[in-house]
């Protein structure tokens, strides 16, 4: 009878190893109306001013819209067929109320869909197309500029949009062609392009101060194996977390110092504990934490607060059947500033999640109030740097305009997580003269609050 309870003890141990699909992380919702279509690809998020969240997921045929506001009831509020048949890859991004959403199938164009009417609506306001482009393979966004790559124009390198003076009818600048470019990480208006074919396994650095000329100023290769599809750059520039989706097996994370890029040194790498046939696909950072879509091991939560030495913080399987050297599962992640985060998953569509720690941490050096700061240099040509504060999360509009009170650009129209915080404009389409810059910053403390300050700058030529 000893024995009995003795194999019986050790065979209840195994079960809950068996089954485990998940460490501090739960699973809110999941939402999957879309899978007849064919299979799920990427997600973004965008938050309404009234503080609504949306997930915006690409499906096979098209966009899907839906309220996570209430994580007990999750809906489908809008579904905007894609103009293509049908796409492997749809991936998309959100300036100011309007979602940008390319697809990797003829002809689909750059679709401009307007979210101001949410959730009753979403309207289609314009459907972008210029020169030989018809398709993207994906879509990078840093401030009122897209970046398309990977698609049918030119070579398939990276061309910008200028969205500053209309968003729903962008302006083409320019275009970096020298190799194809697979995704992008936008910083600071410094490119780090993903040359996932050729030359093999190459990330390309590109200045992009000046929008209309685009020039390659560093790069390095991703060895071993390099098979480079995404990126993602810490706050301080220091540490570029690359992703392998193709080349060797395992196909890894890699971390880098790229404080010195005439010198940049791999420091780490990283993988799934005691998995080794998963493949990585794309990452996002939230302030300590990057959050990896690992195909079949599902969503991975990493502390990278130490990028010599990362370590699994969570994880949630969402394609628990294996973890085979495949490319089903999860797909891509976004974090919300509530901290809900979502994921899509190849197969199974929108998952919403939470961990069961915070992800932001309490920063002495946040800010202590709103404040405008002046713009430097200034006078300036044609790019200057303006700084501000923000004591709260707040929905943000930085837009600038001349002398007669005229709107010439908007350059922030979206939400903003607290903290010091500064952002270039480049003035190079505008005539000299004397222009203004105005911020406001809608938050809540208890009640609805705006903060609004303009300050003066001279663009001098």
């Amino acid at each position: 009878m000893l024995k009995f309870y003795l194999i019986l003890a050790l065979v209840l141990s195994q079960l809950p190893l068996a089954a485990q699909n998940s460490s501090n992380m739960r699973k809110l919702a999941n939402l999957n109306d879309h899978r007849a279509d064919g299979e799920y690809s990427a997600c973004w998020g965008y938050t309404a001013p009234n503080g609504r969240e949306y997930a915006i997921l690409g499906c096979a045929k098209g966009t899907a819209f839906i309220d996570i506001t209430d994580t007990n009831n999750v809906y489908e509020a809008a579904y905007l067929p894609g103009l293509d048949q049908a796409s492997c890859c749809r991936e998309m991004k959100v300036f100011s109320h309007y979602a940008y959403v390319v697809a990797d199938g003829i002809p689909s164009g750059l679709q401009i869909i307007d979210l101001q009417y949410l959730p009753d609506s979403v309207r289609l306001v314009n459907t972008y197309f210029v020169g030989d482009f018809t398709m993207g393979h994906t879509i990078s966004q840093s401030g009122p500029y897209l970046y398309i790559h990977g698609g049918d124009y030119n070579i398939g390198g990276v061309f910008v949009l200028d969205l500053s003076i209309d968003p729903v009818n962008p302006v083409k600048r320019g275009e970096w062609e020298e190799y194809v470019v697979h995704d992008s990480r936008i910083v600071n208006d410094t490119i780090f392009a993903c040359n996932i074919y050729n030359p093999p396994g190459r990330i390309t650095v590109i200045d992009a101060r000046n929008k209309d000329n685009l020039v390659t100023i560093g790069f390095w290769e991703n060895v071993p194996s390099p098979g480079p599809h995404n990126i993602a750059i810490s706050d301080n520039r220091k540490y570029a977390f690359v992703t392998d989706e193709i080349g060797g097996n395992p196909r890894l994370l890699k971390i880098w110092d790229i404080s010195n890029l005439n010198n940049v040194i791999k420091i780490a790498e990283w993988q799934p504990p005691g998995i080794t046939t998963s493949i990585i696909h794309n990452v996002e950072l939230f302030g300590r934490y990057l959050f990896a879509a690992h195909y079949t091991a599902g969503l991975r939560v990493i502390d990278v607060s130490n990028p010599f030495g990362p370590v699994e913080a969570a994880y949630y399987d969402t394609f628990p059947e294996n973890d085979g050297f495949t490319f089903e599962g999860c797909w891509g992640p976004y974090i919300f500033n509530s901290e809900k985060i979502i994921a899509s998953d190849r197969n199974t569509g929108l998952y919403v999640f939470k961990t069961n720690f915070p992800l932001k941490e309490k920063n002495p050096a946040i800010a202590e109030s709103f404040a405008l700061g002046q713009n430097f240099p200034n006078p300036f040509n044609p790019v200057t740097t303006i700084k501000y504060s923000l004591k709260f999360d707040s929905y943000v509009t930085l837009r600038i305009y001349d002398a007669a009170g005229r709107l010439c650009a908007t350059v922030i129209d979206g939400n903003v997580q607290s903290g010091n915080r500064q952002i270039n404009f480049d003035g190079s389409r505008f005539a000299s003269g004397v222009y203004f810059y105005n911020l406001t910053a809608t938050y809540r403390e208890g009640v609805t609050k705006v903060f609004n300050e303009s300050n003066k700058m001279i663009l001098l030529k």
